[in-house]
């Protein structure tokens, strides 16, 4: 798994050399699709369930499982970039969020207070802590600057499989849900939005946007839980 995550980290680095005004999501696809394949991965999202691309580009208020297209990348926007690469039968899942040119302060904020919030999450994450310590932070450290928590998406196990067992909503009370243990491997992903939490789907039946239209961020790592803590195993 960690030979896994350390694909999908080199992808996201590659992926982040071609970022830039005037590319298509479909050019940025093809770039991370080639990539994996070329290091030995499978990109594990193409297919999945139907899904037609590699990766996952969703801009503004689109909040994840935005499908590439001819749509151009242009200055102002925020792009979050999901996906999952499949090593030696194993999985790794993660997703970062880029600024493109010049945002508004409050879009600035919002997309460093996502990242920062996963990193509060993560924090929590060692044998004998709780799912709900991790949900609680990220949602404390959410509200406390200004930002909505979407509810209807949410973190999950990662193993042999994309998606395992247990859910890790970015929300909820500490000291609850399930133990954590040793050698469990967290995906972690809060989705924070601008404006009210409420999220709807378009009709190509993935892509989610906010309702009110505010920008939505999206920050994701694949972590293990290790006999002190943890690491991120989707990190450099």
């Amino acid at each position: 798994m960690k030979q896994a995550g350390h694909l999908n980290f080199l992808t996201h680095e590659e992926i982040k050399k071609h970022l830039r005004p005037g590319i298509s999501t479909k050019q940025l696809d093809s770039i991370a699709h080639d990539f994996i394949i070329k290091n030995g991965g499978i990109p594990s999202c193409l297919g999945y369930e139907g899904f037609p691309a590699s990766i996952c580009i969703s801009i503004n208020d689109e909040v994840v499982h935005g499908i590439p297209s001819n749509r151009k990348i242009k200055n102002g926007d925020i792009v979050s970039i999901d996906f999952t690469v499949r090593l030696n039968g194993y999985e790794s899942d993660a997703a970062r969020t880029y600024i493109i040119g010049s945002v508004s302060k409050e879009t600035e904020d919002l997309v460093k207070n996502t990242e920062k919030a996963l990193y509060e999450g993560i924090k929590e994450v060692k044998p004998g802590a709780r799912i709900g310590d991790i949900s609680h932070a990220i949602e404390t450290f959410a509200h406390a600057h200004g930002l909505s928590v979407v509810r209807e998406l949410v973190g999950h196990g990662i193993g042999n499989n994309m998606h395992e067992g247990p859910d890790i909503p970015n929300y909820g009370e500490p000291k609850k849900g399930p133990l954590l243990k040793e050698g469990m491997v967290l995906a972690i992903e809060p989705m924070l939005n601008l404006g009210r939490r409420e999220v709807c789907m378009l009709e190509d039946d993935w892509t989610i946007v906010t309702e009110d239209q505010s920008p939505s961020a999206h920050f994701e790592h694949t972590v293990a839980v290790t006999k002190d803590g943890y690491v991120i195993l989707t990190g450099e």
